[in-house]
This record gives C-alpha cells, sequence and structure tokens, in this order.
C-alpha cells in the first residue's frame, strides 16, 4: 500500500529512538513520500552514524532537542520505561501544533510519563503498532513490516480528533488497520496476547538453560518446531520486554494468575488420566487458531514468513543502491 494523497501528510517527522520499529517506520515514510523531512535523536553517536549511512533519515543527533524543534510529529521508539525521561527533555520544545505519539505496547504507563510534560498547544496520540520482529537496532527495519497488521490508539480525553485522525492516517498509509480504544483496555487485551506469551517463552526457553549441560545441548539439537518458535520469540529485545513486564504489572499478573489455575487443571487431568477434558480443550484452541487465521492474521511477526520477508527486504534494499 502507497501512499496515494497528493502532498505528504507531514512536512517534518521527528523520531526518537531508531530501533526495529522506528527505523522501519523511517523506511516506509521515505519510499511513499509521507514526509517532506526526517530527523532523528539517538543515544550514541554510533547509531547516529549509521543511520545517517543507511539514508533512512535526514538528520540525526544525539540531542533531543536539536531533532524535535522543528517537527510536526515526534514518534517517540524507545522502551517504555525510557518515557518519563523523554517527556521531561521534551518539555518546552516542541512547536505548537505539534502531534507527539509513540509505538509502546504498554499505554497507560506511557500516558503517565509523556502526557505531563507536553506543553499547550501539542497534542498526544499515543499508539502500538501490534508489528515486529525478535531483532533490533536501526539495520534491522524494513518498509513491508506493518502491511496487514493492526495497530491500536489510545487517544488521551479531550485530545483533538484532527490530532488522532493524522495518525490514524499515517499508520493506514504504511498499510495498518487501525482501531481505537482506552488505554486500560489496550494494556489488558495486550497482557493475554502479547504479554503472557512472552513471558511464557521467556521461561521455557529459561528452563532449557538451567538443565546440565548435555541434556541443554540434546535439547538444541532436537528443538521441534514448538520449542524452536518459543526461542524465537524469547531472543526479543530484553531491556523492551523487561520495562514492558514492570509497567503493565497488574494486567500482566491478572491474566498469569487466570494462567496458572488453568495450568493446574490441565495438570490433574494428565494426571488422572482424563482424556475427554484434554480433547475439549485442544478442540476450543484449536478453533482459536482457525479464528486467527480467518482474520488474517496468520503469519505471526515472529513466523519463519516473517524473517524470510525481512530477509527479502534488506536484500531489495541492498540492491537499490
Amino acid at each position: 500500500m502507497t501512499n496515494t494523497a497528493s502532498e505528504p501528510l507531514f512536512d517534518t517527522v521527528a523520531f526518537i529512538g531508531m530501533g526495529l520499529i522506528g527505523s522501519s517506520l523511517a523506511r516506509r515514510i521515505l519510499r511513499d513520500g509521507l514526509a517532506k523531512k526526517i530527523t532523528c535523536a539517538v543515544r550514541s553517536e554510533a547509531t547516529r552514524d549509521r543511520v545517517l549511512e543507511l539514508g533512512i533519515a535526514d538528520e540525526a543527533y544525539c540531542d533531543i532537542k536539536e531533532a524535535v524543534k522543528d517537527a510536526d510529529l515526534v514518534m517517540i521508539c524507545v522502551p517504555v520505561g525510557a518515557n518519563e525521561a523523554i517527556g521531561a527533555q521534551l518539555a518546552g520544545k516542541l512547536k505548537k501544533g505539534a502531534i507527539v505519539s509513540d509505538v509502546g505496547s504498554v499505554k497507560q504507563a506511557v500516558i503517565r510519563d509523556i502526557a505531563p510534560h507536553l506543553d499547550e498547544g501539542v497534542s498526544f496520540v499515543p499508539g502500538h503498532p501490534l508489528a515486529g520482529t525478535e531483532h533490533s537496532g536501526p539495520d534491522s527495519g524494513f518498509p513491508e513490516l506493518f502491511e496487514g497488521r493492526w495497530c491500536i490508539l489510545t487517544p488521551v480525553p479531550g485530545e483533538k480528533e484532527s490530532a488522532t485522525a493524522r495518525v490514524q492516517a499515517l499508520w493506514e498509509a504504511c498499510g495498518m488497520k487501525v482501531e481505537c480504544m482506552d488505554a486500560d483496555h489496550h494494556d489488558r487485551i495486550l497482557g493475554i496476547t502479547s504479554h503472557l506469551p512472552h513471558l511464557i517463552a521467556y521461561t521455557i526457553v529459561g528452563t532449557a538453560t538451567d538443565l546440565e549441560d548435555a541434556l541443554r545441548q540434546e535439547v538444541i539439537k532436537f528443538s521441534a518446531s514448538g520449542f524452536r518458535d518459543f526461542t524465537r520469540i524469547a531472543a526479543s529485545d530484553p531491556t523492551m520486554w523487561r520495562d514492558v513486564f514492570l509497567n503493565n504489572r497488574e494486567a500482566v499478573l491478572e491474566v498469569l494468575g487466570r494462567f496458572q489455575e488453568d495450568l493446574m487443571a490441565l495438570q490433574r487431568a494428565i494426571r488422572w488420566g482424563e482424556g475427554e477434558k484434554l480433547f475439549d480443550l485442544f478442540s476450543r484452541t484449536r478453533e482459536i487458531r482457525r479464528g486467527i487465521v480467518d482474520a488474517g492474521q496468520y503469519f505471526t511477526n515472529f513466523s519463519a514468513e516473517g524473517e524470510d520477508r525481512q530477509s527479502d527486504a534488506k536484500g531489495k534494499n541492498k540492491t537499490d543502491k
């Protein structure tokens, strides 16, 4: 999907952070002409130099103030634990009429940490594109990352509808389907669909690493597809996921408690040979899978298909250069 508008959606988009999501969005904006100019702020000079070498920003700085001073849209693409410090640095630095958004997978904490620092006349539209791979850094991005995926926006109460509409238009131009909801509702949904699965994956892979050396090597050698999928998820950015769990702890703990109860019931069914209960559970979960396929969400962000698409996209980028 490409931008069909006769004019760019924004004059200047400033990124704070250029990891997988930020660099993918920047590539998409550049490819489809969604903004006239891209600037970014990153933590290190090495990353700044790499961003410029990749050509995914017109200007790159290690100073947030320089990156955002003329921005119409500021996109915060950092682990959610860094948001309070980022918000403090944005205070008094944005022009009137600017829009601030983000890509974090926790929304109540983002609103808590960013909103108090924004000046009057600056709009805030938190967002969460449900897309990604286990890779990170500016080299990991590719413009097709968002195709056919969902983006959830959680507008702050009282915010201008026009600001939300502009952010929505950007994500739709990137190929995403967009839905708006309350931040609390978002965090509860993502607690079960994303955060708990990651917690389980980290736990299973962690259990495997605690095995005695000989057995651990055989686990690696004879890994079936299920375990390989868990290791792919468990290879995700540790800083990002540490911050997610700490900043969505209530929702995660709630769903984790329900999961533990269900796991105990499954344990009892296995112990007492209750095949009917096992069959009923597996039948119900199979229907969930079919529903995901019917909804067009078959290829997960961590699937082999996703990795192939990333490799292909990188190859195309190298060829274009």
